[in-house]
């Protein structure tokens, strides 16, 4: 292991291979403190051929490589387990634009960019690169890869599979992958670049990226809504995309104990309107804004809007935002909770609550369900604690259980246990149950044909 340090050391230089416990420590925990790891180094690489020597040198040695983004992982996906024996590869000094090409509509990034980072450098030339996460001043593109991420306008743009046209991978092997290519048809065989797409790191290091960009919209419409029930949401969301097709950008629900949280914990936040069950935030860009406001008189005439606010400046639509963005900070500052990230079929959302709902109420008297997502795209984020945080130490005790109801729930409406946040180590085991043998069989293929060893982000996804 000596050796193996002292081959990355010269190959990266002695300040980019961290061993002291106080530089590797930020690298080791995830973000949500519940995953630790140990590791022989952590090593900070600054190109794609600098990655390729240092999978090399770890497949030689049979050391386990661990790679790692932003790590803001809610998963477990990039921590290293606590043998001490993996290599973190931390992409973090990648972070050049290699190229914008505005007619192309397209970017070539570095895997260490930061989301915002790329946000900004498509803005620059006045086009919009739409993947929007609350992470995006930290995540970076690799990561966001990695786990395929979604965010709040997979609604009108698609995950980030649908918004990557090429990959430069690193293998297995230390061999270099050069896909990056900036085609919307290339039918030359297998889309490889696929493969390792929401792979989690476990086929490869994404090194780098060509992504879609679009128009930069010239408006932008924000609106909370206070609506009754997540069915009423539902219908609100089909109404909106029947009047604005692809003018609606996002949609999002969120609880009255969502935004509780959030008023509670996260300074500077206001109620933006009455009190209601349920809200709904909703953003319509290159609409007329009239014609929004027009419609949305109209959902309140039906009765489908109780209340609701239209933010009159770009400042008031980023203070609504914020009150969806921060929920999953206000729910760290609470404390601690069972998290669940699933997605069912939009029309069975409401089905899926309320069944739940009961389900978990029965199990469980008094349990706190603070639900929220992206109503669009049939995401949920539903995450359980009891209401006095000194209970939650023994109701953590019975994970299982209350996983057990609620991915029931959404295996039964056809759904699945994990949207965008991956498996990791979370629920690697927990998949087990509602995937196909089959499906689990087809997984295992493609891992040892590409990583034999099976050094490449052990103990994650399978």
């Amino acid at each position: 292991m000596n050796a193996l340090v002292r081959q990355l050391v010269s190959l990266l230089g002695a300040a980019n291979v961290l061993t002291d416990p106080a530089d590797t420590a930020p690298f080791l925990t995830d973000w949500r403190g519940r995953y630790r790891g140990a590791a022989l180094c952590v090593v900070r690489p600054g190109n794609a051929e600098e990655v390729a020597a240092v999978v090399r040198a770890c497949a030689e040695a049979g050391v386990p490589i661990v790679p790692q983004s932003g790590n803001t992982s809610l998963c477990g996906a990039a921590t290293p387990d606590d043998t001490g024996r993996a290599v973190v590869v931390s992409l973090g000094r990648m972070n050049r634009i290699l190229a914008v090409d505005a007619l192309n509509h397209t970017i070539c990034v570095e895997a260490g960019c930061t989301l915002a980072a790329v946000q900004e450098a498509a803005n620059a030339v006045d086009r919009l690169f739409p993947l929007a996460l609350a992470s995006e001043g930290t995540c970076q593109i690799g990561g966001n890869l990695s786990t395929n991420a979604g965010g709040v306008q997979v609604l009108r743009y698609g995950n980030t599979r649908e918004l990557t046209l090429g990959l430069q991978v690193v293998m297995p092997n230390g061999e270099l992958w050069d896909g990056l290519r900036g085609l919307r048809k290339d039918n030359t065989g297998y889309d490889l670049k696929h493969l390792f797409i929401g792979a989690e790191g476990t086929l490869g290091i994404i090194t780098a990226a060509v992504l879609k960009l679009y128009p930069l919209p010239k408006t932008q419409t924000t609106c909370w809504l206070n609506i009754a029930s997540p069915d009423i949401a539902v219908d609100l969301l089909n109404r909106a995309k029947n009047a604005f097709d692809a003018q609606l950008t996002a949609f999002e629900l969120i609880s009255e104990t969502a935004l509780g949280l959030v008023l509670r914990h996260i300074p500077g936040a206001t109620r933006p309107a009455a009190v209601s069950p349920w809200y709904v935030l909703a953003e319509f860009s290159d609409a007329d804004p009239a014609m929004v406001e027009r419609w949305l008189g109209e959902q309140m005439e039906a009765g489908t809007v109780a209340d609701g606010v239209i933010a009159a400046s770009a400042a008031q639509a980023k203070k609504l935002w914020s009150l969806r963005e921060n929920i999953s900070e206000a729910q760290k500052i609470e404390g601690v909770s069972i998290k669940h990230d699933v997605a069912v079929p939009v029309s069975r959302i409401a089905e899926f609550l309320v069944t739940a709902d009961a389900a978990l109420a029965a199990a469980f008297p008094g349990i706190r369900v603070v639900a929220f997502g992206h109503v669009g795209d049939g995401n949920l984020h539903y995450n359980l604690s009891q209401p006095d945080a000194q209970d939650n130490a023994l109701f953590l005790a019975s994970q299982p259980e209350v996983n057990r109801i609620v991915h029931d729930a959404v295996h039964a409406l056809n759904g699945s246990i994990s949207a965008e946040h991956g498996l990791g180590q979370l629920k690697r085991e927990e998949i087990l149950r509602y995937k196909s043998p089959v499906e689990m069989a087809l997984m295992r293929s493609i891992k040892q044909a590409l990583d034999p060893h099976g050094l490449m982000n052990p103990g994650k996804l399978l």
